[in-house]
């Protein structure tokens, strides 16, 4: 990369346009850099760093690029960068203009203008520059691309800002290694790395798959077979894992037909065995059956003759009970009238406990005389009022009745109406759930079957395309051997031309006075001459060339046809002889009923819960027609009782009401005076009255005891039973005699007796004996079924895992060979002693080559005592390849270059960036930096040791190199002629030049 001119306009402390011509500082091959502290030197850095990359070194870098604008540019001014390189052998002029925010062209205020960016290549051939691109993104990925370089990096290794020479030279391998990836563009080797370990992950996932698969068939064996097989103790890749299954599964098989046998014959002896211990739990059954009939029958005679005394007792009371009842009627009345007597005494006291005392002593008669006086104002109106009120309330209830039944007939109605179709419902419902159940079932048995089909289908189709491929590479094989011998007979044929012309194309070589090459004569009077169809070396080199590509596309051809050949022969394994149509016809078919059964299955829990609703409607449907409907019953008679009751009272307030508005305004003041005394008349007569019917009552209870043979009344009342207990106790009564009866008849059977006279019948051991028998024909018949599923599991099993083995054995060598490069590339193999990965290790002998480059200068820089050498040791646990050390001649000791002065430091650092500029240059395919730019330290060093610097770096001049030194020492400028000056002022600074070639 050569700088050929900067332009910078209204950026950094540059107010206005400036220009620097590197070409004519390089040409001095050192130059200066330099003005006072903040003048500006940085900002002619900063340019090259933005106009390459759009940004500008390390912390400078904030906002969107406007804090690069000049503060003492004009508002018309818009910010630029124009720089002119040639980098990789093109000549290329990159112009940056960052967002610019300038005044309005309208009006006032500001306006915000985006980015601009240009790339243009000059055209020699044209002479004339050409528009490459206008796009950001386009122009950094092409510069980033052709200096193979981020900002960073770019900043690191060309522009060394600001005292960070050591950066480099103190960074570690990981640091050191991203760095000289990037300049010696290595990473193919980590694509080779990451390429071989991506192969090895694939290789071992296949493997480990494969493994995986059949150790899971081990272990699916191992569950069919029980204790009869033991699984290996190896993990999915370990060599000697397939055999071991074999084996094993082997034994197992074994085991299992022998298990076989013996359950067949234990199920036929233990069926018999079942069969008569059925018949014997019958016999002794209806012996138990029948024993125990005759014990409950003596035990309920026994029971009857204890009891006897109480059914003898209760026929008695139940004689007394019928005496009494020609006296209930009588005893009734009198409990009644005392009742009625009681009550009335009662409230006749309250009635005159409320009356004033001048009627205290007052009788019937005389409480009612007051009563009428009282009543000849209120007359009748106290009873028109209430009727009044009763009237209104009656009017309410029978609303709410007309109501209730409107809302019950809808009830009755929606319930018959759904109930009627409830049966058909059912069916239908029922029908969907055992439809569902029978799809999920078919679903199950579909989904086994689908994967075997796929699989062979797949392998089918392959085992095809293979077929057509190892056709294909046939063809091509036998191409490929028919022009590398027609290419080896054209070698040949000139081969044998050149050696018939080889005297002429010697002769050519001839020097009048040189010796022949062939003879030793100095003299060649007569050489020979090359003929019209002379052949020389280009020509035989050529054909050779020719003949060898026809050899490497011919065995290219011949490994391709072996393994096309191998993937055909695994795929027919796998395939079978089945055409591929007939297996995608049966995968098409087995899918299409597995998707249709699936689709029935999934609507088995809506059926379900459906179901359940339906029932739960129809219960609450049946309890709301039954309330319905006992509602419905009792409305009619609590509606015909309101009718009655509305059509008198409403008779009796027309008579009462007259002409009066309302009888409630009338009657109110009436009222409390007349009802007291109504209320005493009334209760002093119903007293006297309940009186006499007492008296009454008592002499014809009296009456009616005498004539039913009772002394006493108080006798026959105690005689009277009530309805509970005369049922109760007329159903003791009978039941006795019911079950008298039943003993007898029991007693009186042939077979009974017959069963009584025999020993007590053993149910629980019969019926023990017929659940053993069961049971062990159950346990047979498990075994049985047992054994012939595991023999059959074992043999499926164990053909896939011969099926699988078969299939794996070229994977496993891939694999073996693939992780065996792999472990090497990536430092972790045992064949590998500096566990150096295979980019660390090309980076190592880059390194080498750039500590060998950087000690040639720092010798020259440090009196001869300093060299760095490149060091491969391991730093701690990690790997080793990208170490530096410096080994100082004073001691004869190597060392960090941490341990480095503060000037030791920047003129090692020196060497050791000018040393990667010069093997970045000589490395094929590496970027060539023709210019430097060296940012301070130099004020660290003494005067003997900068001499010996500057000359180091002015015999970069013999490179075809420039450098350019950034700093402010004054002993620079009398030392180093090419100069550029940065003057700073208040409109800004400038740039001087001045010096160059």
């Amino acid at each position: 990369m050569r700088l050929h001119r900067l332009d910078l306009t209204a950026f950094g402390p540059f107010g206005g346009s400036q220009t620097v011509d590197f070409d004519e500082l390089s040409a001095a091959g050192l130059f200066l850099l330099h003005g006072p502290t903040g003048a500006g030197k940085t900002s002619v850095l900063d340019g090259v760093c933005y106009a390459l990359y759009g940004a500008v070194p390390g912390a400078r870098q904030s906002g969107q690029g406007l804090t690069l604008r000049s503060d003492h540019a004009a508002a018309a001014t818009r910010t630029s960068v124009t720089l002119e390189l040639t980098v990789a052998g093109r000549r290329l002029e990159i112009t940056r203009q960052p967002p610019w925010e300038r005044p309005k062209k309208r009006g006032t205020g500001s306006t915000l203008d985006k980015a601009q960016s240009w790339l243009r290549e000059y055209d020699g051939t044209a002479g004339s520059w050409k528009d490459l691109s206008r796009s950001h993104q386009e122009i950094g990925e092409e510069i980033t691309q052709l200096l193979g370089m981020s900002r960073e990096q770019f900043c690191q290794v060309v522009l060394l800002p600001q005292g960070d020479f050591a950066r480099f030279l103190r960074a570690d391998a990981e640091a050191r290694g991203k760095l000289l990836g990037r300049l010696f563009d290595t990473h193919r080797f980590a694509e080779v790395e990451k390429r071989l370990a991506e192969r090895r992950r694939t290789a071992e996932a296949q493997v480990r798959e494969g493994d995986a698969a059949l150790l899971a068939d081990a272990h699916r064996m191992q569950q069919a077979a029980g204790d009869a097989m033991e699984l290996p103790e190896l993990a999915p890749g370990e060599p000697g894992l397939a055999e071991a299954v074999l084996r094993a599964a082997a034994v197992a098989r074994a085991t299992a037909r022998e298990q076989l046998t013996i359950a067949h014959c234990r199920l036929a002896a233990a069926e018999s065995r079942q069969a008569a211990a059925e018949r014997d739990l019958a016999d002794v059954r209806e012996l138990d059956r029948l024993q125990r009939r005759f014990a409950q029958a003596r035990e309920r005679a026994a029971l009857l003759e204890e009891r006897a005394d109480g059914y003898h007792q209760a026929q008695a009371r139940m004689e007394r009970a019928r005496k009494a009842e020609a006296v209930a009627p009588a005893l009734e009345l009198r409990e009644a009238a005392e009742a009625e007597h009681r009550r009335a005494a009662a409230a006749e006291a309250r009635a005159r406990g409320l009356l004033p005392e001048t009627f205290a002593e007052a009788g019937a008669a005389g409480l009612a005389s007051a009563a009428r006086r009282s009543a000849e104002e209120l007359g009748g109106l106290d009873s028109a009022r209430r009727a009044e009120q009763r009237l209104g309330q009656l009017v309410a209830e029978r609303a709410d009745l007309e109501h209730e039944e409107r809302s019950d007939e809808d009830v009755l109605q929606e319930a018959e109406t759904w109930l009627a179709g409830w049966e058909e419902s059912r069916a239908g419902l029922q029908q969907d759930v055992e439809s569902a159940q029978e799809a999920a079932t078919r679903a199950e048995q579909l989904a086994v079957q689908r994967e075997p089909a796929r699989k062979r289908l797949a392998a089918a189709r392959q085992r095809d395309e293979f077929a057509r491929d190892t056709d294909d590479a046939q063809r091509q094989v036998i191409e490929a051997t028919e022009r590398a011998l027609k290419a080896r007979a054209e070698w040949l044929e000139v081969k044998e031309q050149r050696l018939n012309g080889i005297a002429a194309e010697l002769a050519a070589q001839l020097t009048e006075g040189a010796p022949c090459a062939v003879c030793g004569a100095t003299e060649h009077p007569a050489p020979a001459r090359k003929d019209a169809g002379h052949v020389d070396r280009e020509t035989e080199e050529r054909a050779l060339a020719a003949s060898q590509r026809a050899d490497e596309e011919r065995a290219e051809a011949e490994r391709r046809l072996a393994f096309v050949q191998r993937a055909l022969a695994a795929a027919q394994g796998e395939a079978g002889d089945t055409s591929t149509e007939e297996l995608a016809v049966q995968v098409e078919e087995l899918e299409r009923e597995y998707t249709q059964a699936r689709g029935l299955a999934s609507a088995l829990h809506t059926a379900t819960e459906q179901l359940r609703q339906a029932e739960r409607e129809r219960e609450r449907r049946l309890t709301a027609q039954r309330e319905a409907a006992v509602r419905t019953a009792s409305r009619g008679a609590r509606r015909d009782a309101l009718d009655r009751e509305r059509t008198a009272l409403e008779a009796e307030l027309a008579e009462a009401r007259g002409e009066a508005g309302s009888v409630a305004v009338r009657a109110a003041q009436l009222e409390r005076q007349a009802a007291l005394l109504t209320d005493a008349a009334d209760t002093a007569r119903v007293a006297e009255d309940t009186a006499q019917r007492l008296k009454d009552a008592d002499a014809r209870l009296a009456d009616a005891a005498f004539r039913a043979g009772f002394d006493t009344p108080g006798a026959a009342a105690a005689a009277l039973l009530d309805d509970a207990a005369h049922r109760d106790l007329q159903h003791r009564l009978d039941a006795w005699q019911a079950e008298e009866a039943a003993v007898r008849a029991v007693l009186a059977e042939t077979d009974i007796a017959e069963a009584a006279r025999q020993p007590d019948a053993d149910v629980t051991g019969a019926e023990r004996a017929a659940a053993d028998a069961a049971g062990r024909v159950r346990e047979a018949a498990s075994a049985r079924d047992a054994a012939a599923r595991r023999c059959a599991e074992l043999d499926r099993l164990s053909a896939r895992a011969a099926g699988g083995l078969r299939r794996l054995a070229p994977l496993r060598e891939e694999y073996d060979r693939v992780a065996r490069l792999s472990a090497l590339a990536a430092g972790t193999s045992a064949d590998n002693e500096r566990k150096m990965r295979l980019e660390s290790y090309v980076l190592a002998a880059r390194l080498e080559q750039v500590a060998a480059a950087a000690t040639v200068r720092l010798q020259r820089m440090s009196s001869g005592r300093y060299t760095l050498v490149h060091s491969d040791d391991r730093s701690g646990r990690g790997r080793s390849g990208l170490g530096l050390h410096v080994v100082d001649a004073w001691t004869g000791r190597e060392r960090d270059t941490s341990t480095l002065s503060g000037g030791e430091t920047f003129f090692a650092s020196l060497a050791l960036a000018l040393g990667l500029a010069d093997v970045v240059t000589d490395e094929a395919g590496g970027v060539r930096l023709d210019t430097l730019f060296i940012d301070e330290g130099f004020g660290s060093l003494d005067d003997q040791t900068l001499d010996e610097v500057l000359d180091v770096l002015d015999a970069l001049r013999e490179r075809d190199r420039s450098v350019g030194i950034v700093s402010h020492v004054a002993d620079l400028r009398r030392r180093i002629h090419a100069q550029l000056e940065v003057v700073k002022g208040r409109s800004g600074s400038v740039l001087r030049q001045r010096g160059g070639g």
